[in-house]
């Protein structure tokens, strides 16, 4: 059995292989625009991995499992501060989703100077989220 440490670029390989990084512009009224701009990074294991999977989470801190119906269990990380740290600390191990690591980042600054409506539908367009 793997005893998994807070190794980057342990993790950095896991995120290559059985990794996301995107980002999504979903309805929601709550939010100023009436859409939310929701970045995500996860990691896909098979519910047989489950416990190794937790172990993940549980490390780094980062983010929550969730259950699929289809047998696949998700280690999620939604929030900015999180997203941030994984990525500035993957970033020199990653090879297959480096830019993709580089483009959230990216983007994360640009949501982070949003002011106006202008502003909002600028990086919605910019980014192609349509």
């Amino acid at each position: 059995m793997i005893i998994f440490d807070n190794n980057w670029a342990y993790l950095a390989g896991f995120l290559d292989g059985d990794g996301s990084i995107y980002v999504r512009v979903k309805p929601n009224k709550t939010y100023r625009f009436g859409f939310q701009i929701a970045p995500t990074v996860a990691f896909f294991q098979s519910e047989k991995e489950e416990k190794k999977i937790q172990k993940f989470q549980k490390n780094y801190g980062l983010g929550h499992l969730r259950k699929r119906n289809d047998g696949i269990v998700e280690w999620v990380i939604e929030d900015e501060k999180g997203i941030r740290l994984l990525l500035n600390k993957t970033n020199p191990f990653l090879k297959l989703k480096k830019k993709q690591a580089k483009l959230m980042i990216k983007i994360l600054d640009n949501k982070s100077r949003i002011k106006t409506k202008k502003d909002f539908i600028s990086l919605v367009k910019e980014y192609r989220f349509f």
